[in-house]
Parts: structure tokens; C-alpha cells; sequence
């Protein structure tokens, strides 16, 4: 019998199914994983989904109107501090709130032994996940009750909409992927012209972009009336926001949380942004979105989205503004200014 079919026999092949969907972090991650909820959604009118996630990025499931629970917990802090009462306690909380519920099924789409498995494993319901060759972590599927084969070179978005196909026994829908995830309400801030999101934001200076090309695709969009919003999300990062948004007219946030990022994003006409987790939001939001990558490979986790996206760059692969402008161009071309 194939993994798929296998997995079909273990749950009910019609009706809805209680899921708990582990993805904790990161954020990129964490919004690939969106387009498996649609799909299990449609393919199974009147399931319910929660959503097991680390708290930085809590507000990420609570986007899609068909996530019922989001669970935070804080592992990454908690992992440091195992020494104390207080961190036994918290957990003994997590674990409280997510042994309330029986599931039919608890679908493991990270595939790593401490971030997932652990925490997959405490919930009632069959723990899903990647077999020995699909998964990140190979040892993680030891832990499984039930294993699925997914190429492992197949993007991220692929490979988890793959997974929870299998998982709840439905064929592997062929429609592009739908994140499903919608904005809440519009920031007061936010200027009332049409907005571009600019996203320089990156965890290592290896992954920037020059201040002065960033200025050179504001003005374009500037011109074109639109304004660019410049985000930002560490006190170096919005000093860096701040020259930018001077050199091309545009405007620079207060700080944003993720929900707030969210609301903000789903506002903008289109994004253009470097190897980061808001940038693949704003494709999720159906931004025409080009991303810039400086020092990763955009291969198996560049943006997607259901609008125009382009990825560009990679490993020692700094593209030049004209390349970038060329992208940006043709993005403009789409949008009915």
C-alpha cells in the first residue's frame, strides 16, 4: 500500500476532521504552512483547525478565518531556562491547553525533533509527519504514528500542502496555493494615497541591500503615487527605515507588531522586500511582491504567492538595482494605477 493510500484508511475518508496543525516558527515558515489550511478546509467542509506556534508569531494562524485556536507557546525561551520552577510551570500550562482538545489528527509540518515532535507527541490524536527521507530532522519520524513521503525538493509551500493531503485523505489539490489570510482593519496611520511596502528588514548584515537602491525603487513607485511605506522591526533597522523613507518621500511606521504588519500589509498595492518573513507575508496577501535575496538561496523557499512574485539573488549573488528595477518595472506594469 503507497504512504498516501495508507494514510487515506487511517481517517475518515468523508465529513470533517478536528486537526491541530504544528508549525511553530519561524515566520516565513509559519505563512508557507497557511495554504495547507485552505486546502484541508475545502477539500473537508466543517473541519476545525488549531494551531500550535511559538509566540512571536501567534498572530501569523489568527489571519485565516478558518483557524479556531491559536496555542502560543514560548519553546525557544523556555529550551534556555529549563532550570527553573517558573519555566516548568509555564509549560505545565501549554500542555494543559493543548491536552484539552482530542484530534483526529495532529499534522507535524516542521519536521524537527525538540521544536515539533516533542510538542506533537503531548496532544491527543495521531501525530503526522514526514518520513525518514522527507524530513528535516530524520529522527523526528521515529516519533510518528504515521509517516509521508514528500520530495524533499519540492518549495515548502508544495511540501506541506502535500503532507496535509495525505494526512486527511483528499488528493493533492492542483489549484495555485491560497494562504487564505485576510487583513483586519486599516492602521490610522496609514497614509490614505495607495501604499507600496518596502521591507529592508534582515537578521544578518550579510542579507542587506544598499540604502541607496532601496531610495532609487521608492522614487520609482513615488512617482508613480504611490507612497512607500518603509517597515521596520529592531532600533537599527528603523534608523535604517528612516534615511530610506527620506530619500524617496515615503513614510516610516511606529513599531509593528505581527498582527499589525498583517493589517498593514494586506493594505499595500505591492511589496518588494529581502529574505525575510514579511516579505512572504505580503506575497500570502496576494501583494505583487519581488524578493531580494543577498546571502540565501530563494530555491526551495522563495515567495510565492497567488499574485505576481519574483525571486532574485542568492548566495554571494547580491543583484545589482538594475535587475531589481527591471522586476519592479514589470510589477508596475500589473498594478492599475
Amino acid at each position: 500500500m503507497s504512504a498516501s493510500a495508507a494514510m487515506s484508511a487511517a481517517v475518515p475518508p468523508t465529513g470533517p476532521l478536528k486537526v491541530l496543525v504544528v508549525k511553530t516558527s519561524s515566520m516565513g515558515d509559519v505563512v508557507h504552512a497557511l495554504a495547507a489550511v485552505t486546502d484541508l478546509l475545502t477539500a473537508r467542509p466543517g473541519s476545525t483547525v488549531d494551531w500550535l506556534v511559538e509566540k512571536p508569531f501567534a498572530a501569523l494562524p489568527g489571519l485565516h478565518p478558518g483557524v479556531r485556536r491559536v496555542l502560543p507557546i514560548a519553546w525557544r525561551k523556555w529550551r534556555k531556562a529549563l532550570g527553573q520552577r517558573a519555566t516548568w510551570a509555564l509549560m505545565g500550562e501549554a500542555r494543559a491547553a493543548l491536552q484539552a482538545e482530542r484530534y483526529d489528527l495532529v499534522v507535524d509540518l516542521q519536521g524537527l525533533l525538540l521544536k515539533s515532535v516533542l510538542w506533537g507527541r503531548q496532544a491527543h490524536g495521531p501525530l503526522v509527519g514526514y518520513d525518514w527521507g522527507s524530513a528535516r530532522e530524520p529522527l523526528a519520524s521515529l516519533f510518528y504514528d504515521r509517516k509521508v513521503k514528500v520530495p524533499r525538493t519540492l518549495h515548502a509551500v508544495e511540501r506541506s500542502r502535500r503532507l496535509m493531503a495525505a494526512a486527511a485523505g483528499y488528493a493533492m489539490p492542483t489549484r495555485p496555493a491560497d494562504f487564505g489570510i485576510r487583513p483586519r482593519a486599516t492602521p490610522a496611520w496609514l497614509p490614505p494615497l495607495p501604499a507600496v511596502a518596502l521591507i529592508p528588514c534582515a537578521s544578518r548584515p550579510e542579507k542587506l541591500w544598499p540604502e541607496d537602491h532601496w531610495m532609487a525603487v521608492g522614487q520609482r513607485f513615488k512617482a508613480l503615487g504611490l507612497t512607500p511605506v518603509v517597515v521596520w522591526g529592531s532600533p537599527d533597522e528603523q534608523a535604517r527605515a528612516e534615511r530610506i523613507a527620506a530619500g524617496c518621500g515615503g513614510v516610516v511606521p511606529p513599531f509593528l507588531s505581527v498582527q499589525d504588519m498583517g493589517e498593514v500589509l494586506g493594505r499595500c498595492r505591492a511589496a518588494v522586500g529581502l529574505d525575510t518573513g514579511f516579505s512572504h507575508l505580503a506575497a500570502a496577501f496576494a501583494l505583487p511582491t519581488v524578493g531580494i535575496y543577498c546571502d540565501h538561496e530563494p530555491g526551495l523557499v522563495g515567495i510565492t504567492g497567488p499574485a505576481w512574485v519574483r525571486s532574485l539573488g542568492g548566495r554571494g549573488q547580491r543583484p545589482s538595482l538594475a535587475e531589481v528595477m527591471a522586476l519592479v518595472d514589470e510589477q508596475i506594469a500589473g498594478l492599475a494605477i
